[in-house]
């Protein structure tokens, strides 16, 4: 099977398994203890998440701290949900759907507009009411890097705070600066059900759930050593080798819009994360392209129609849509991601499936 559903999740490091394993110790192990217990088995559970705590800090900016969550999800609520009440939250119509539906659930959900070429457009106003802004720094489905800087700044302008989804960027490429940070440890290798709100120094949040306050009194409930040592050592080796990694990436890229020459590209080519193919047949309607037969006709190759989470809900990409894609452009669009373990042989593999299972459609 050829793995291009990057976006989606990525394959564990090998590094990140071997450290979580010492604390997935059964009986007559030493690594099982409760991080938050007070004997010798507690303080060294507790040594190896302050350990990986370190090891995610070094790939967000100084001055800030990291609050470990069950995943990207519980970052966002934590979040937009503990950083105020009252006033708007302004999103980008294109941010993901727990953060989307998390500030329409809010109430007061202002929506900022983005350009055909997947960017927010800078040139909008902010509800003068506006508390906080969140921009994530890469979409999900179309890979489409975004005016980060010019949002935070916009959002000091309006003293509001700024919230970035990095879920996509962090690892790959250079965190962008914000008041908040949300990532999740599967989307850089590490295991699912662990991810991570960094909080810049002064910014005050209020919990969301209670419980025991285990994190700094902001997220309760037991940490998993295991998990929270994968997700350590998963971002000990993206700093390691993330020059490494985007010279991987950038080769892969280039013969993958080789072989689909015969594609449209959804979003920019430019200001984007080369690692994400957003691509549609070219034509007015797409070729035609029936996505659901071309997946069950390429089945040894993983590849989606969009984002992993919206999958089987009946509803078109909210991205696509953004960006102006007519309706039948959106049903003609598929996403391809690769990374780290991605070779250049499995990109020619699929490439020629996809192409030869779209020919028979007769839609290249």
């Amino acid at each position: 099977m050829i793995y291009l559903d990057y976006q989606a999740t990525t394959p564990l490091a090998p590094e990140a398994r071997d450290a979580m394993l010492r604390w997935l110790d059964g009986p007559g192990g030493t690594g099982f203890g409760n991080p938050h217990s007070p004997h010798k088995m507690g303080r060294q559970a507790k040594a190896a998440i302050e350990f990986a705590r370190d090891q995610v800090a070094a790939l967000f900016p100084a001055g800030g701290r990291v609050i470990f969550t069950s995943g990207a999800t519980e970052a966002i609520n934590l979040a937009i949900r503990g950083s105020g009440t009252g006033g708007t939250v302004s999103v980008s119509a294109i941010e993901h759907a727990a953060v989307l539906d998390t500030a329409r659930d809010l109430g007061a959900c202002h929506v900022l507009n983005v350009a055909k070429n997947g960017q927010c457009n800078t040139k909008q106003d902010l509800p003068q009411d506006t508390r906080l802004v969140c921009l994530m720094q890469v979409n999900n489905e179309i890979g489409t890097i975004q005016p980060t800087v010019e949002w935070h700044r916009k959002a000091k302008e309006n003293n509001a705070l700024y919230f970035c989804d990095a879920v996509q960027a962090y690892g790959k490429i250079e965190v962008t600066g914000a008041d908040m940070i949300a990532i999740s440890a599967h989307k850089f290798h590490g295991p699912k059900g662990v991810g991570a709100l960094w909080v810049r120094n002064g910014v005050d949040l209020s919990e969301v759930q209670t419980g025991g306050g285990q994190e700094f009194g902001l997220r309760s409930g037991t940490l998993s050593p295991a998990l929270i040592a994968g997700m350590g050592a998963a971002a000990a080796e993206a700093k390691d080798r993330m020059e490494q990694d985007a010279e991987h990436v950038q080769k892969l890229w280039k013969r993958a819009t080789e072989i689909f020459e015969g594609w449209e590209l959804n979003g920019s080519a430019e200001a984007r994360y080369h690692g994400n193919l957003n691509i549609r047949p070219r034509g007015p309607n797409g070729g035609g392209l029936d996505v659901n037969r071309l997946m069950s006709e390429c089945r040894n190759v993983m590849f989606s129609a969009g984002s992993a989470c919206a999958s089987g809900s009946g509803r078109t990409s909210h991205v696509l849509e953004a960006i102006g894609l007519p309706q039948k452009l959106e049903k003609c669009s598929i996403r391809l991601g690769f990374g780290r373990y991605t070779t250049l042989e499995e990109i020619e593999e699929a490439g020629r499936t996809i192409n030869e299972a779209a020919k028979a459609q007769g839609s290249l």
